[in-house]
């Protein structure tokens, strides 16, 4: 986690109170707290706010140094699993999907996560090669938007990648046919002892249908939530260097 957290130039709003505020409210909501009226869907809201804009300044050296720093400053609030992102692809037949996978590293080339290249997202991205990942900060009040063209990622990147997972995540990638059906919960975990027997004593090696996709920063948008739902949204092309401020 330490490559995806080093801290841009530059200082940024600490975001832990924000992330308390939003927290306590929502927890208000589960436990009862909160009202009947506040508990309906269409009330639920919260106010955003934060003591400095975002502007287009902030991006003066770059997309990526910001986006670094609003990770690290997620990591620094305690917001759970603060690489996950939100991706979103289209497949064959013009249908979109979202899911919500783990970023792995964050870097000029852009995002990227790892799957099986067999699965329901590894399907629509080898049939329409262009997805939409957004880090859903909300508990500090930002999101962080990539869009672009998808490349799946060399052997050796995917090889040293896969190294440093624990070794009963490795067993699980062999064993999950991922996004084909199963009969039950039993019959998966049949599939993960089969695994595991036939891998004992030995390191687990790279599935040649598993391995990392980057998703390249054609468009990259910065979100923060604003009072009154004016929100702050700075949009960046980094080919042409373009950055803009976009209306909520």
């Amino acid at each position: 986690m330490d490559s995806l957290v080093a801290t841009a130039p530059g200082s940024a709003p600490h975001p832990g109170v924000l992330a308390e505020t939003i927290a306590s409210f929502y927890a208000g909501v589960a436990s009862g707290f909160v009202s009947a009226d506040e508990q309906r869907l269409a009330t639920m809201r919260v106010d955003y706010g934060e003591p400095k804009d975002l502007d287009v300044d902030a991006l003066s050296d770059g997309w990526l140094p910001l986006a670094r720093q609003w990770l690290s400053d997620a990591v620094a609030a305690n917001l759970p699993e603060p690489n996950a992102i939100v991706l979103g692809t289209v497949d064959a037949a013009g249908r979109p999907a979202t899911r919500t996978v783990l970023c792995k590293d964050l870097d000029a080339e852009g995002v990227v996560f790892y799957t099986n290249y067999d699965s329901d997202k590894g399907r629509a991205l080898a049939s329409t090669p262009y997805a939409s990942i957004t880090f859903p900060w909300i508990g500090i009040a930002r999101q962080l938007t990539v869009r672009g063209p998808v490349i799946r990622v060399d052997r050796d990147t995917t090889e040293a990648y896969w190294r440093t997972r624990p070794r009963g995540s490795q067993l699980g990638a062999w064993a999950s046919e991922q996004s084909r059906t199963v009969v039950s919960r039993d019959a998966l975990a049949a599939q993960l002892a089969e695994v595991t027997a036939t891998f004992d004593g030995r390191e687990v090696p790279v599935p040649p249908n598993w391995g990392g996709i980057r998703v390249e920063p054609e468009i990259v948008e910065f979100w923060q939530g604003r009072t009154s739902r004016m929100h702050n949204r700075i949009r960046v092309m980094p080919a042409s260097g373009v950055i803009e401020r976009l209306q909520p």
